[in-house]
């Protein structure tokens, strides 16, 4: 699986967990720049995240994460591409 189709399935994950349907991420968007990504939207994305890819995240690396990009790296490293 490439950053592109684990980007999509991030957008595609975040837009069922805020119900917003515009939203569009791209590798350096951040939380603060949407709106209805609080941080119980945070932890939900997280959850449905590990269940999506069958993984678990260290809070270590969840604290370090800056931008989508990061998320994607995470996820790719935990999955077999």
């Amino acid at each position: 699986m490439d950053s592109s189709d684990i980007l999509k399935e991030i957008n595609k994950q975040l837009v069922r967990v805020t119900n917003n349907e515009a939203i569009v991420l791209s590798k350096q968007s951040t939380a603060g720049e949407i709106p209805e990504w609080d941080s119980l939207t945070h932890i939900q994305l997280i959850v449905e995240l590990e269940k999506c890819f069958k993984i678990k995240f260290k809070s270590t690396e969840i604290s370090n994460w800056k931008n989508t990009g990061d998320i994607i790296q995470s996820i790719q490293s935990k999955i077999k591409c």
